[in-house]
């Protein structure tokens, strides 16, 4: 026996299907603008390393890994 078509619920899923899709793009395009931007102004995105020729900007208020204080080597595990 043929399934009844559902036509409501096929349309629902398809809008749905459409509205996830338009939400991915837009967070795509948004990123995409995010990261033109901050090429354009010279900056490093979270997670990017800082762009070529220039190092970022260093956060003053940032707390300074305690290895790169110290001049002694960790010790070696036996």
């Amino acid at each position: 026996m043929a399934r009844r078509p559902n036509y409501r619920f096929e349309r629902f899923e398809r809008d749905r299907a459409k509205a996830a899709k338009k939400a991915a793009r837009l967070e795509a395009r948004k990123e995409r603008a995010e990261k033109r931007k901050a090429e354009k102004a010279g900056l490093a995105l979270p997670g990017e390393p800082a762009p070529t020729g220039e190092s970022a900007p260093a956060d003053e208020s940032a707390p300074a890994d305690e290895q790169t204080l110290t001049a002694e080597p960790p010790p070696a595990d036996d």
